[in-house]
């Protein structure tokens, strides 16, 4: 692999680490205020709203210059929706819900991972031949997953009393709160990854970009979508990916609420049983890039009904002991299913 390669995926692993880790902050963040438990779940909305909305153009957008730049450019607007989260009392005005303030800030973040992500993908074919593209995307995937395990366990340790108790500890100005402690911390990542983005090398490739024109994008982008749900196998594709992330979403903060109403586990513990999942994730990914060749992807679709399965069978678990080995397949079956 090039060199450049390497500062790719340097770049993406302290981005994605960070998106991750955030969650766990932001989520403490509502609970220290008090928020509503229906708040929380908002969260992944106010953060995944944006690829849907920007979905036409955020492609157009990485074109239209070095992706390195492109890169550096939404992690600075991650950082900026950062900033947000940790001054959200100050942006809160008379009258002003800081809740709200809460979820638009972590929009915002969502705006830059929305456009960071044709961006880390689309770099890889103008810098290595078409010979080590899979193979490129695969260690990219599987960074990917490792920063999800990571980032996960990284927010609940941040946010845990032990490690927020060391924070505060250090007397630095304008943390009072584990949350506001642990959002610091995790902007370190994303300056992180918008520095090595600087050193993301320039292609050469021509950045000119044939259409600016928002209707003409819009429109392109939905000839391009209705030719893939009427292809046989884009359907199921799309239909099975977008029910597996919908309910992935869902499971993602059902599983906190779970571990803390079943096995009694605050917020820093719970995030330890997503991280099970998350290995299950890798394992099942691994696997299936192993075992199933593309012309068979459409036989693991049994699998989501093995998920479904277990995923119901835990409603009788009331011991952490008893909880870890079927959480496992709950990560591993989905890991099978999506990367096919």
């Amino acid at each position: 692999m090039k060199r450049g390669f390497y500062t790719i995926m340097a770049a993406q692993f302290f981005s994605s680490l960070a998106d991750n880790a955030l969650l766990i902050a932001a989520i403490q963040l509502l609970m220290q205020l008090s928020g509503p438990a229906w708040m929380v779940p908002l969260l992944k909305f106010f953060f995944t709203i944006s690829y849907v909305v920007l979905s036409p153009f955020v492609g157009a957008f990485a074109d239209s210059m070095p992706k390195g730049r492109v890169m550096f450019i939404t992690n600075l607007v991650k950082i900026v929706g950062c900033a947000m989260l940790f001054f959200y009392e100050y942006l809160t005005a008379p009258g002003w819900s800081p809740y709200l303030t809460v979820l638009i800030a972590y929009a915002v973040v969502g705006v830059g991972a929305a456009a960071y992500s044709p961006a880390k993908y689309g770099i890889l074919t103008e810098l290595l031949p078409p010979q080590q593209l899979v193979a490129a995307n695969g260690w990219i995937e599987g960074l990917t997953i490792a920063s999800i395990i990571l980032g996960t366990l990284l927010g609940g340790a941040l946010v845990s009393e032990t490690v927020s108790g060391q924070l505060l500890a250090l007397g630095l100005p304008l943390i009072d709160s584990p949350a506001e402690g642990a959002i610091l911390f995790i902007s370190l990542s994303y300056i992180a990854a918008a520095v090595i983005n600087l050193y993301i090398p320039d292609t050469g490739v021509d950045h000119h970009v044939p259409h600016k024109n928002p209707i003409y994008l819009v429109r392109d982008f939905s000839h391009c979508f209705s030719l893939l749900w009427r292809d046989k196998l884009g359907q199921i594709s799309l239909a099975t990916t977008t029910l597996f992330w919908g309910a992935g979403a869902t499971l993602q903060f059902i599983v906190l609420e779970w571990a803390q109403q079943a096995l009694n586990y605050p917020l820093s513990q719970a995030t330890m049983l997503q991280g099970v999942v998350a290995i299950g994730i890798a394992a099942g990914a691994v696997l299936a890039a192993k075992m199933v060749p593309l012309k068979r992807s459409v036989t693991v679709l049994p699998l989501g009904i093995a998920m479904g399965l277990i995923v119901i069978s835990m409603v009788f678990v009331t011991n952490v002991w008893a909880a870890i080995p079927p959480m496992i397949p709950v990560g591993g079956l989905p890991g099978s299913l999506a990367f096919p």
